[in-house]
């Protein structure tokens, strides 16, 4: 397995948040923390996940692990069961394959309208994700990239100004979150990820629909491709 996928021999505990917001950051971080090792092969399938013993390592209350299991059955990489654990699944490669071209043409939607129609204060904030995703992606914290890359995703969702595609598309990346997290331990990829953003934003900015599109399209079929390397790696 490549340095860039092994995962340190202790667990990480969840750093303490500002009350109205600890829940929810809890909840997805532990989601991602635990797809990281299921992606990884450290829970392998049919494993079942045992909710104290997971809020025991990870030194949270049973809540949001309950959560974090509730979200990654969604993603496919669990499958829940009535009345007793959840297990750890996998979706195959074609269903995988299937939502990251769903993906693909949803942010591609997503960002075309979002070139017809952001306003000034939406394009404004827009650069702003952007120049904060630069910072993050020099200093090598994936962790934080992947945090605000969310944030810039869904800039360009409200931006389209279609809030029924907004909402689609934004369950569509939650299903795939474990997956596309997983992609920015590949070497160099958060300044990868940053370029192919800036052509995103370029045609934005300029209102070129069918450019934002293409661009967008192209990003997200490079998040799959990269996801695709990382796991087949020997």
């Amino acid at each position: 397995m490549p340095e860039f996928l092994q995962i340190p021999g202790s667990t990480p505990r969840l750093e303490a948040r500002r009350p109205r917001r600890r829940n929810a950051t809890r909840t997805a971080e532990l989601r991602d923390l635990i797809a990281e090792e299921i992606v990884c092969g450290r829970l392998g399938p049919g494993v079942p996940l045992e909710e104290a013993e997971i809020a025991r390592r990870f030194g949270v209350s049973r809540t949001p692990v309950r959560e974090a299991i509730r979200a990654l059955a969604a993603t496919g990489l669990v499958e829940a069961r009535a009345h007793r654990s959840a297990i750890v699944a996998r979706p195959t490669s074609r269903r995988l394959r299937g939502m990251f071209d769903t993906l693909a043409e949803l942010e591609a939607l997503c960002a075309g309208l979002a070139a017809l129609h952001m306003t000034a204060a939406e394009r404004q904030r827009l650069v702003e994700l952007h120049g904060g995703l630069a910072a993050l992606a020099a200093g090598g914290d994936s962790r934080r990239y992947h945090r605000m890359n969310e944030q810039f995703h869904r800039a360009i969702y409200a931006g389209s100004h279609n809030d029924y595609l907004a909402e689609l598309t934004a369950l569509t990346r939650t299903r795939l979150s474990p997956f596309s997290h997983l992609q920015f331990r590949a070497l160099g990829r958060l300044g990868h990820s940053h370029e192919e953003h800036d052509r995103v934003v370029a045609a934005i900015l300029s209102r070129d629909q069918p450019a934002a599109a293409a661009a967008m399209r192209r990003h997200i079929s490079t998040v799959e491709i990269t996801y695709e390397r990382l796991v087949e790696a020997p």
